[in-house]
């Protein structure tokens, strides 16, 4: 037990490092030294008397997903409010169970007091890695014009889902917006091949080229998180 509570403690350290974009140096102070590691992290970084509570339910949370959600589910049949029912969806996300997901944010779309961009962005995201790309681009389209679509993620999910229903030209026009300079180097790499693979072979060469030339200004931990991203750059410019 001891075992699974320490990769616990280690598992939302790493987290809340992540997500909070703290200094790299943290990931080896949590990995090598696990138990001190940890808690000097928590104590300096984490924790305050308000945030306890959030952390014994994280670390809970990892240690058993699956009881968040039945707290939730409990929580729900007891007031079955927009908030309540978006932490449930939420929940599921987690879990990595997108059709109760989208049922619960489904459900939220009910109440029409509620502004429900929240709601569409995740079903966007939900309905994609489902690879329902109908689902992805009829909950876009209600979002389409809002100014947090502009290149988002769930922007970048629509583009790929018109070209999966051979929409290229429209494809094409969402995919463009995310193409921005020394960021989205990942969803840039996806223009270039759909360029590629819609022989225009010379376009996409060109992007391939712009993403390696900002790859050489990259810090040290911006290259090793686009290692994948920029070795599959140099591997499709060396075939072109």
């Amino acid at each position: 037990m001891h075992y699974y509570l320490i990769v616990a403690l280690q598992a939302f350290c790493i987290y809340h490092v992540y997500k909070n974009h703290k200094p790299y140096y943290w990931y080896f102070l949590i990995f090598f030294i696990p138990v001190i590691g940890s808690l000097i992290y928590i104590i300096t970084q984490v924790y305050n008397k308000n945030d306890a509570d959030k952390i014994q339910s994280e670390i809970t949370s990892i240690i058993n997903p699956t009881k968040k959600i039945k707290d939730l589910e409990r929580k729900i049949e007891f007031s079955d409010t927009y908030t309540n029912r978006i932490e449930l969806a939420d929940a599921y996300v987690q879990n990595t169970d997108m059709p109760n997901a989208i049922v619960n944010y489904k459900k939220t779309l009910e109440d029409v007091d509620q502004n429900d961009l929240y709601a569409r962005q995740q079903l966007i995201l939900c309905y994609f890695q489902l690879k329902d790309y109908l689902g992805v681009v009829e909950h876009s389209e209600v979002i389409l014009n809002k100014r947090e679509f502009k290149g988002s993620k769930q922007q970048f999910c629509y583009g790929l889902a018109l070209k999966e229903l051979g929409k290229l030209e429209k494809a094409e026009e969402q995919l463009k917006e995310i193409d921005r300079p020394y960021s989205n180097y990942n969803e840039r790499l996806e223009l270039a091949k759909f360029y590629i693979e819609n022989h225009r072979k010379s376009e996409g060469a060109d992007l391939l080229n712009e993403i390696y030339a900002e790859s050489q200004h990259m810090t040290k931990p911006n290259r090793r998180i686009y290692r994948t991203t920029i070795a599959e750059v140099e591997r499709l410019l060396k075939t072109l």
